[in-house]
């Protein structure tokens, strides 16, 4: 039968489930982990896991080297945790929000023999739920059984690690014409990937020749800079822009793609821009809050243009980022459309830390 989830399936559910604050158990080479997202865990369920053995927490090496901890295992740290360490204590060591006041932390002791893979995976989970990335960790001797008899998601390293990094298809939903103010000839089609994750969106802008290259942006969806007229960024600006420019030239496609925050999502999102204020640029804020630069998957767009039949682009960007991915998921991008709008007194440093940090040609 057809009726049990499929493995994407279950990696979007294992995302619901640390969101809520259930555990997860992932399990491979006859090992398996109990894996909670510091987040959303509450107390009872904090006791529930130290009943099971001793926790180790789950960090990626950019939040340890903020916290000074050593970092043996590449991209993470595994961290001991004390006797006494309640869920305050965890949560500190997660959210930089309060490095300035409570910089000592540590010291910590961080584990190096034994396999990191499980930890990983949890990391990576987190991630894709845009949860901050740090994850509590217990050891289990019969990983499946265990989960069995709770009730919670199981997952098979060997089979869901790669499909963690794997953008899956999405297909076409609905599509309807929505007159705008950049064009009259407007219509937003909604692409839906087959976990039943976010829905992506494609704004087309009259009929676009698919054997000629077709005016493209990819844009990130930013809420504060999009709805708010935030001007702290040039999101808004430039969203706005891309379409006027598509309405002038008669056609376009506007990707909106759910991933705020440069893929981090809004809450991580706004963590950073409590860090700006406390005096970081934007590139380490989300270092201070474990992540990458840009947590972002361009593949994703791409994907959707394929689906929609086009094959070469004159791509709306200042990101090289974006046209070297274009390129490498064999889109032909003839030529890359600057967009610079949108600088104000709030953003020029923002701006400029794109240029600097993150290669954008400002």
């Amino acid at each position: 039968m057809t009726l049990a989830p499929t493995l994407p399936e279950r990696l979007n559910r294992a995302r619901a489930d640390l969101r809520m604050g259930l555990p997860v158990v992932l399990g491979g080479d006859g090992t398996a982990l109990l894996a909670a997202a510091v987040e959303a865990l509450d107390a009872t369920r904090l006791a529930d896991l130290r009943a099971l053995g001793a926790p180790v927490l789950a960090i990626t090496a950019r939040r340890a080297e903020t916290l000074k901890a050593r970092a043996y295992d590449g991209g993470l740290a595994r961290i001991t945790v004390p006797g006494d360490a309640g869920l305050g204590w965890l949560r500190a060591v997660a959210d930089p929000k309060d490095d300035l006041s409570m910089p000592m932390k540590g010291p910590f002791a961080t584990l190096r023999d034994g396999s990191p893979a499980l930890h990983r995976a949890a990391i990576a989970l987190a991630k894709s739920a845009q949860l901050l990335p740090a994850v509590l960790t217990v050891a289990l001797p019969d990983g499946l059984a265990f989960a069995g008899r709770h009730g919670l998601t199981f997952l098979p390293l060997a089979e869901a690690e790669p499909e963690l990094f794997r953008t899956g298809p999405l297909h076409a939903v609905v599509s309807a014409r929505v007159p705008m103010v950049a064009s009259e000839a407007g219509r937003v089609h909604v692409f839906r990937p087959d976990d039943g994750s976010v829905e992506h969106y494609a704004i087309q802008i009259g009929q676009p020749d698919r054997s000629a290259p077709v005016l493209a942006r990819l844009h990130s969806a930013c809420f504060t800079g999009d709805v708010l007229g935030s001007l702290k960024c040039d999101c808004g600006p430039q969203l706005r822009a891309a379409l006027a420019q598509m309405g002038q030239e008669g056609a376009g496609v506007l990707l909106y793609l759910n991933q705020e925050g440069r893929g981090i999502g809004l809450a991580n999102k706004m963590r950073a821009y409590a860090l700006q204020d406390q005096g970081f640029d934007t590139v380490e804020a989300n270092h201070r809050l474990g992540f990458e630069d840009d947590e972002r998957d361009f593949r994703i767009g791409a994907g959707i243009l394929r689906e929609m039949g086009f094959r070469k682009v004159r791509l709306m960007t200042n990101n090289p980022a974006k046209v070297a991915m274009m390129q490498a998921q064999g889109l032909e991008v003839t030529e890359r459309v600057a967009l610079k709008v949108g600088e104000t007194a709030q953003n020029r440093a923002y701006l400029a830390t794109k240029a600097a940090k993150s290669g954008h040609l400002l």
